[in-house]
């Protein structure tokens, strides 16, 4: 399951293109280009953190859990400061956020103004995903009610250790072997 049948399938796009007055397609594409990053920090948070995916599952409740995924999909405006907050968390600094929005801008073609709105947006809808189908560390994703963060972060830190790659959640945030999205936007900061 890739984010964007995820995005589909909880109306996350939809809410996100109403709140942007943007097109369903134009919402799609952002998406796209702004959530390699965004799974790249959720990656990083979980392989950095003494508690490792446990001590994740933890931070998403703190910022508002399942909530956050309410928030974004409810008809009236999203407070993004949720989502602002987990950027800050797992990018570090409001110039990484930027670099991100820039990043997809040039990929896209799209205002970047525009991208930096999606991107809390963004990260709210998959932070209150995970957080709303969080399960245990050793289970895997089953897009019938899943496990959450635990099954996803840690099957996709053990496909990426063991090389495998499944057809679940964990897929998702698999990098291939390819170097983090985010790392490369890190590095041309200089951090």
């Amino acid at each position: 399951m890739q984010l964007s049948d995820i995005l589909n399938r909880t109306g996350g796009l939809q809410s996100i293109a109403r709140e942007l007055n943007i097109g369903e397609a134009d919402a799609e594409k952002a998406a796209a280009a702004l959530a390699p990053a965004v799974l790249g920090g959720f990656r990083r948070q979980a392989e950095t953190s003494p508690q490792g995916v446990e001590g994740l599952g933890s931070l998403l409740n703190q910022f508002g859990g399942g909530g956050m995924l309410d928030s974004v999909l409810s008809p009236g405006p999203t407070d993004t400061a949720p989502g602002n907050n987990v950027l800050g968390q797992i990018f570090g600094s409001k110039d990484v956020s930027r670099a991100v929005a820039q990043n997809a801008a040039a990929q896209t073609g799209q205002d970047p103004s525009v991208l930096k709105k999606m991107l809390p947006m963004l990260a709210m809808l998959v932070a209150g995903y995970m957080a709303k189908n969080r399960g245990g560390s050793t289970a895997k994703f089953s897009p019938d009610g899943g496990a959450g963060v635990g099954g996803m972060l840690g099957s996709m830190l053990a496909d990426r250790a063991s090389g495998a790659n499944d057809d679940g959640l964990g897929s998702l945030l698999d990098m291939g072997g390819q170097r983090n999205p985010l790392d490369e936007i890190m590095s041309r900061l200089g951090r």
